[in-house]
């Protein structure tokens, strides 16, 4: 099953693009939708049930047991994605060189596309952003099932025991945080599928792929409202100025205040 192949070859109207810029070729329906699931079906396996089993051979009262067995599947689930995006980068253009990565995942600074300024001032847009969806993240629909809600458990007293002093735990977190928003779901969703859902979707892919990311998130199905407000945050300025590094930094700053607090409790 090839699902790297281009079956769209038609010019991109809607992108402006620098002449030595490689663009990357278009996938298909089918293949947009096995990489979702490649993506979003081990995370939601791994949290629902790897986890459940796992919880039972970790030592811990309470909820920490299970706290533990979710940093642990998820994190394995966010390596993975790393590891699909190199595979399929690989897969189609032949070679991880960075001159090559950088433009086949978006890797490249953001470009106006009315005056065609590339970097610069243009990275301002970053503030805005980033307060916005710091907002938007605390919007649920539902109750979080107990032991699910990270944050809720960091500021319990179980929580700030279990991290106290706890340098591999935390060595753990940090990994998730950085295979979650900078080398995983980012730039599989942002800098491997936007840029290749033009063929099937048009002017539309970034609108489609805001959908696509709010329900791969079944491993936290009471985040996807939240989510569903990155299709306007984020998938479309990552499209407008043609920058994966958008999303990157958006969704890294969350990551950086949660690292920052939890050291805080290591300490």
């Amino acid at each position: 099953m090839d699902i790297s192949f281009p079956v769209f070859e038609r010019p991109r109207t809607d992108v402006l693009d620098a002449p030595s810029r490689i663009e990357p070729p278009q996938y298909t329906l089918r293949a947009i939708v096995i990489i979702w699931a490649l993506a979003a079906l081990p995370m939601a396996a791994l949290a629902w049930v790897g986890a459940p089993l796992l919880r039972g051979h970790l030592a811990g009262t309470g909820d920490l047991p299970l706290v533990k067995a979710l940093l642990l599947c998820l994190t394995i689930g966010l390596v993975w994605q790393f590891m699909l995006v190199v595979a399929l980068v690989w897969r189609e253009q032949h070679t991880l060189r960075w001159s090559v990565v950088r433009d086949a995942l978006w890797l490249r600074p953001p470009r106006s596309p009315r005056s065609s300024r590339v970097g610069g001032r243009l990275w301002l847009i970053l503030v805005p952003l980033i307060v916005a969806v710091g907002l938007a993240s605390a919007i649920h629909i539902g109750s979080i099932p107990p032991g699910r809600d990270l944050g809720l458990f960091l500021d319990s007293s179980a929580g700030k025991t279990f991290l106290h002093g706890a340098w591999g735990w935390y060595g753990l977190l940090l990994t998730m945080f950085l295979f979650n928003t900078v080398l995983g779901e980012e730039l599989l969703f942002r800098g491997l599928l936007l840029p290749r859902m033009n063929g099937v979707f048009g002017r539309l892919d970034w609108l489609a792929n805001g959908a696509l990311f709010a329900v791969y998130h079944l491993h936290v199905p009471w985040a996807i409202p939240s989510t569903l407000l990155d299709t306007f945050l984020v998938a479309y300025p990552v499209k407008r100025y043609g920058s994966a590094w958008i999303g990157i930094a958006v969704h890294s700053a969350q990551s950086v205040v949660l690292a920052v607090l939890v050291l805080t409790l290591v300490l």
